[in-house]
């Protein structure tokens, strides 16, 4: 269970980590205001941890499947290194203006470069010209985990990364009665992953669910 579950532990958690950056907090509270589904924002806890796990595996071709209002690429490109690319696919057209004004005003912006369109379509243009991806981050429509995961993976370098939001899906995943398309793509996904042995892979219980994914 996600201590996110708990808001009194989730706010212990908070007051003991890294504070979140001004930028990123001002545009966390903008995405609730002005957003539908606002909680498809990573936010401070995860946040944090993603600008860690950049410093921590240093890559420097980054795709994100899913960018929302940019929050989670902002996080990416912080804590990538100086030389690093972030290339973010977002299939809302509407989004765009509100993403690249974040991008732009965000100290390591120059670092992403936003797509427009339909990961799925995308995937094989921008994995040719700009891959192999040393690290991916999937945060899309959740039906298409699987696809992603199958059109993404050749171009994952080896030794590269892959990290999947929302694996365990509110709970969902392990409901018997829940069948409805997110649900079921989620569970399609965490069982292929499960079954892949040419990676290594681990949930973490971190907000909705974090799968990483090591390349092999």
């Amino acid at each position: 269970m996600s201590v996110t579950t708990d808001p009194g532990l989730e706010q212990y958690v908070l007051r003991h980590i890294d504070p979140e950056p001004e930028q990123l907090h001002r545009l966390n509270r903008e995405t609730h205001r002005r957003c539908l589904y606002p909680d498809m924002c990573s936010g401070h806890y995860q946040g944090r941890f993603l600008k860690m796990l950049m410093r921590m595996i240093k890559p420097v071709n980054i795709l994100e499947l899913g960018t929302f209002t940019g929050y989670s690429a902002m996080c990416l490109a912080e804590g990538a290194p100086d030389n690093a690319a972030v290339h973010t696919v977002e299939l809302n057209d509407e989004m765009g203006r509100m993403i690249q004004e974040n991008f732009n005003q965000w100290p390591h912006g120059h670092k992403i470069t936003l797509h427009i369109g339909d990961a799925l379509q995308l995937i094989e243009q921008l994995s040719r010209q700009y891959g192999p991806w040393d690290l991916v981050f999937m945060d899309a429509n959740k039906r298409n985990y699987a696809d992603y995961y199958q059109a993404v993976m050749p171009h994952v370098a080896s030794g590269g990364f892959i990290v999947a939001d929302n694996t365990l899906w509110y709970g969902k995943v392990a409901d018997s009665d829940a069948h409805d398309a997110q649900t079921l793509g989620i569970r399609h996904f965490n069982s292929i992953v499960a079954s892949d042995p040419h990676v290594e892979k681990v949930i973490l219980p971190l907000r909705d669910g974090l799968t990483l994914i090591h390349k092999l």
